[in-house]
């Protein structure tokens, strides 16, 4: 496909888009890139969901990437616009989700005065996207703007930003030659593939770490396949939850915060580790000490630059994850030695156990757990979870089991704010699915704003507000470093059924366990965007801090 021409330059952004399979594209009006606003009005293929801040707009994005394989597209005015839109690159950069960013920029002949809300896009960016660019000559719209999705999703996926100057947008654009670009899988090589398989045949402990790339690579079926022909147990990165199913035997759980302790000395005490597209992140290795140096390591990721960057492999492998997969089952034997499977036996137990929440009566607060027990056993199985960060993330963490049918999408970057808009992005991209998000208190209200968003678009997500009143994790953290000095974490909230139905939208609020049940039938029966409110014991800070003070 190639661009039309004779086209002013906004049109031709657009004409990219549609040639790229664009349909939806998040984002906040503003005057520095009306061209293109006015070229997505008359395009009926491409959907513009206008959001109520940048930020939102970005998170939205990010999720429906997330949610699709594709690539997000979200949009921003120049300067404060632009800025309030770098949330979401950074969530996109250290989650790796392909995103590409359009911001309207200063005319050409002002820049480098300090014009009216001028920022250097390109050098103000590019620490938190793997590329940024301005695109001067409209000509080169099509060359720039193809390139830019192809680098948003090829290799390790990350964002872009485009900077458009608000003038250029307007020149014609006389020769476009280009079009989308094919992205291309990465094999890796057999002999590499070979010695692994001799590797995990060798092996008397063995574990895999599954990150990101499973997911992204959708390998999670050929990785069962492994898992279950050479009795091999899997945990999953932090974040990265449905990488393998939960209820799975050979599972054994889930790195990063609020991880057992045992499953950290499974790691760190296996003979032989396959670490399959993850980057080894601050929160999935506990700071960095998850592996022993004396463990064999083979690291499998299509990243050249994630391999070696935190641990030295035995064995580095260029490989997109399915690819890998489908090559290493080729030539692994099945396993069935007792003493590997009493290995994984054990292990999963304890993730069992651990995993599995003891009884709760009724209390004067409403309780997690009964709430995470309800969603999991009672609503549809084709569903998505978001959550922002904080400390209500423990109890999802612990508690809640992604089998084949249910996806978890939150922010490794450890983002607040990200929970409902990341939602509504989820529930675009996929209209048939219940979609809920869990927030803090604290990261609710760093975006409230788009719950009219869902409600002018009309769509139905079931919102959690998890209120304690506190920024939950700062309380925490203050608490260990500093006892009895804590400053600038208790907050007051408004109603938030209340907020909810302000706006158009259903409300409950929950002080009960009891209530849980029929306030979920509620808001699914509403067909209407939905906030629950639950109202917790703000003396409790975390699911591991409330097993504590149970076995008390």
């Amino acid at each position: 496909m190639t661009t039309k021409t004779n086209i002013h330059g906004g049109q031709a952004i657009v004409e990219v888009l549609k040639n790229e399979g664009v349909t939806k594209v998040f984002g906040v009006p503003g005057e520095s890139y009306l061209n293109v606003l006015d070229a997505l009005y008359e395009e009926s293929s491409i959907d513009f969901i206008s959001a109520r801040q940048e930020g939102g707009a970005s998170f939205m994005a990010e999720s429906y990437a997330k949610s699709t394989g594709e690539v997000g597209v979200c949009t921003a005015t120049r300067g404060p616009g632009a800025t309030n839109l770098s949330i979401g690159l950074h969530t996109a950069q250290q989650d790796s989700t392909p995103l590409v960013a359009l911001i309207g920029q200063v005319e050409r002949n002002v820049k480098d005065r300090e014009a009216f809300q001028e920022v250097n896009f390109v050098n103000f960016f590019k620490e938190i996207c793997k590329w940024t660019v301005e695109i001067n000559d409209a000509n080169r719209i099509p060359e720039i703007l193809h390139r830019a999705f192809h680098v948003a999703r090829s290799g390790r996926p990350g964002p872009v930003l485009v900077s458009l100057p608000e003038d250029m947008q307007d020149d014609l654009v006389t020769e476009t030659p280009y079009h989308p670009i094919k992205k291309s899988k990465v094999y890796p090589n057999d002999e590499d593939v070979k010695e692994v398989a001799n590797l995990l045949k060798e092996a008397k402990q063995p574990v895999i770490i599954a990150g990101g790339g499973v997911i992204l690579s959708e390998a999670t079926d050929q990785l069962v396949t492994l898992s279950e022909k050479c009795s091999i147990p899997v945990a999953t990165a932090f974040r990265r939850f449905h990488a393998f199913p939960n209820k799975h035997e050979n599972y054994i759980g889930t790195l990063g915060l609020g991880a057992r302790e045992e499953l950290s000395k499974c790691i760190y005490e296996s003979d032989l580790i396959l670490a399959l597209g993850t980057k080894f992140s601050q929160m999935t290795t506990d700071n960095y000490t998850l592996i022993n140096e004396k463990s064999k390591l083979v690291h499998v990721d299509i990243s050249e630059e994630t391999i070696g960057r935190v641990y030295s492999p035995t064995l580095p492998i260029v490989s997109n994850v399915d690819t890998f997969l489908e090559k290493l089952l080729d030539y692994v034997e099945e396993n069935k030695d007792e003493d590997r499977q009493r290995y994984v036996q054990n292990e999963n137990e304890k993730y069992v156990v651990f995993s599995t929440p003891s009884k709760i009566e009724n209390e004067n607060y409403v309780n997690l757990k009964l709430v995470l027990e309800y969603i999991q056993n009672n609503l549809s199985e084709e569903k998505i979870i978001t959550s922002d960060a904080g400390n209500f993330f423990s109890w999802i963490s612990r508690y809640y089991k992604f089998d084949k049918n249910a996806q978890y999408y939150g922010p490794t970057s450890g983002a607040m704010g990200y929970g409902m808009p990341s939602a509504i992005g989820a529930k675009v991209a996929h209209p048939n699915k219940l979609v809920i998000s869990l927030s803090g208190d604290g990261g609710f209200m760093m975006n409230p704003q788009e719950f009219e968003t869902a409600v002018r678009y009309d769509i139905p997500i079931i919102s959690i507000v998890v209120n304690n009143n506190l920024y939950g994790t700062i309380h925490t953290h203050q608490e260990g470093k500093f006892p009895d000095r804590v400053i600038g974490t208790r907050l007051t909230n408004p109603n938030f059924a209340e907020y909810a139905e302000n706006f158009g939208g259903h409300g409950e609020r929950i002080t009960k366990n009891e209530d849980i049940a029929g306030a979920f039938e509620r808001a699914i029966q509403s067909k209407k965007p939905a906030i629950i409110e639950i109202l917790t014991d703000p003396k409790i800070l975390s699911a591991n801090h409330e097993v504590q003070l149970e076995n008390k």
